[in-house]
C-alpha cells in the first residue's frame, strides 16, 4: 500500500510544482508588459516639445513617375 500512496504524493508534488511554475511565468509576463507601457509612455515624455512630426512628401502628379517609366540610371525607360 505505501507504494500506491507514494506515487499518489509525487503526482500531487509535480502538479503542484508545474502550476507554480506556471504562475510565476504569467508574473513575469504581467511585469514585461507593464514595463512595456510605462517604458513607451516615457519615451513619448522625453521628445521635447519643439519636435514636430516629419513634414510630408509634397509630390505634385507632373513630377511623379511611375515604376514603369524609371530606370535605376535614372532616365526614361524607352521602347525600343
Amino acid at each position: 500500500m505505501p507504494r500506491i500512496q507514494s506515487t499518489f504524493t509525487k503526482r500531487q508534488k509535480e502538479h503542484t510544482r508545474q502550476q507554480r511554475q506556471k504562475d510565476k511565468a504569467e508574473r513575469r509576463n504581467q511585469r514585461k508588459q507593464e514595463k512595456a507601457v510605462v517604458g513607451s509612455v516615457d519615451e513619448m515624455a522625453a521628445l521635447p516639445e519643439h519636435a514636430a512630426p516629419a513634414a510630408p512628401f509634397n509630390i505634385t502628379v507632373g513630377e511623379a513617375e511611375t515604376v514603369e517609366e524609371s530606370t535605376p540610371g535614372g532616365r526614361l525607360a524607352t521602347d525600343s
